[in-house]
């Protein structure tokens, strides 16, 4: 069926056409599955409920004892009740992912105390760790990917998709949930930073705003679609790199070294050997009178 091209002039008519909308109604092809996918509101339930068991700021504002004991078990309880809703069918084929999930909470909480540590390291304007739990984008970034990560890796890739995609929405910051993101790693400011599904981050690792973790172009069949595969596409960061702000790197197989740094706005294709600094050409600065 065409798709009826827009005539502006028929919304300036007196006499306009009111034909019934169902009789030109388009389905999208691949959409058969709609089921099997959790609602925007199910995604948004795990969110919420998962944040105060990964983040320090709720959970610790209740007096230590039987009441913060209580409160922590019903918001593990909480997040089963939402998790089982947005799963849908893969409890049934994959009966341990609601306990593999859960269970993985306290792996992640020591994991994003390692994340605040590199904060602290590494922001000098970090007056508190509590300053960092509650305002820093990049925390709550990378506290959304470990998550997210756990249930990519257990096939609830669509749930996985959309915690991460509202994490994109609320900080600016863009990670893929099956990229690889090593301990201590800390996303500085943020805005802008993407890190596509195949990328590798090391240990110990820095990245500033408007970093691209990126792929370059891909092989595509006769009809332009690209050939979907699973060789890495995205670079791997060895332990200890810091990238500075738009700074890009891009491909499979580029590898920037252990203990390396990329210099700001470095456009970056070929891997680098451990410990060196990589920088772009200065611009040329022209000053001139407005006068």
């Amino acid at each position: 069926m065409g798709v009826p091209p827009y005539h502006e002039e028929a919304y300036d008519s007196p006499s306009m056409p009111s034909p019934d909308p169902l009789d030109d109604w388009h389905e999208f092809p691949g959409c058969e599955s709609w089921d099997a996918c959790p609602t925007p509101t199910e995604a948004r339930g795990v969110l919420d409920a998962v944040l105060p068991l990964l983040l320090p700021g709720t959970l610790e504002r209740i007096p230590l004892g039987e009441a913060r004991n209580r409160a922590r078990q019903e918001a593990f309880d909480l997040l089963r009740v939402r998790l089982r809703s947005a799963l849908r069918g893969l409890t049934s084929t994959h009966p341990m992912l609601e306990d593999a999930v859960v269970l993985s909470i306290p792996r992640l909480r020591a994991m994003l105390a390692g994340d605040l540590e590199a904060a602290e390291r590494g922001d000098p304007a970090m007056t508190s760790p509590s300053e960092a739990w509650l305002c820093y984008p990049g925390i709550k970034a990378i506290a959304v990917y470990r998550f997210a990560h756990e249930l990519h890796l257990g096939q609830a890739r669509v749930l996985a998709r959309m915690l991460a995609e509202m994490a994109h929405s609320e900080t600016g910051i863009d990670i893929h949930p099956g990229a690889k993101i090593g301990a201590r790693c800390f996303i500085d400011h943020g805005t802008g930073v993407v890190i596509g599904e195949t990328a590798k981050i090391g240990d110990g690792c820095r990245l500033y705003q408007q970093v691209t973790l990126g792929a370059r172009s891909l092989p595509t069949d006769a009809d332009g679609r690209v050939l979907r595969g699973s060789e890495q596409r995205h670079p791997t960061l060895e332990d200890d790199v810091v990238v500075y702000a738009g700074a890009t790197i891009l491909g499979g197989d580029t590898v920037v070294g252990r203990g390396c740094v990329v210099g700001g706005g470095v456009f970056l294709t070929e891997s680098v050997p451990p410990h060196h600094v990589v920088t772009a050409a200065p611009a040329e600065i022209r000053v001139r009178s407005r006068l």
